[in-house]
């Protein structure tokens, strides 16, 4: 059975609302390269880190016609854009990479049982 292959063409955000708009087939991998500065370039320049807007495709040609599209439009309709999925700016990928808890840890309980 073949895996399904996705595509994603998002939008990246710094605290200051600078843009930036991508496209990737590992969404996860791509927001945290942004997140840790691994790449050189305008992201890691002017700090455009966190996920702010996102869709999904199927096919590749879809997503590349569609991030030119959004990179074609003027400031006001992307900021619009982001705004209805996103209309706090949260960063949807806030905790991408970070170790999870377990549901019951914790940190001051010294008993624990086998």
């Amino acid at each position: 059975m073949r895996k399904e292959h996705k595509y994603w063409v998002y939008i990246i955000a710094s605290r200051s609302r600078t843009l930036y708009t991508g496209i990737t087939d590992d969404i996860y991998r791509r927001t945290l390269e942004h997140k840790t500065g691994e790449t050189d370039g305008f992201t890691k320049r002017y700090h455009v880190n966190r996920l702010v807007y996102f869709e999904t495709f199927k096919y590749v040609n879809n997503a590349i016609r569609r991030e030119k599209q959004i990179k074609s439009w003027d400031r006001a309709k992307r900021l619009a854009l982001i705004h209805s999925m996103n209309p706090t700016w949260l960063d949807l990928a806030e905790d991408w990479g970070k170790p999870v808890q377990p549901l019951n840890a914790d940190p001051s309980r010294t008993d624990v049982r086998s």
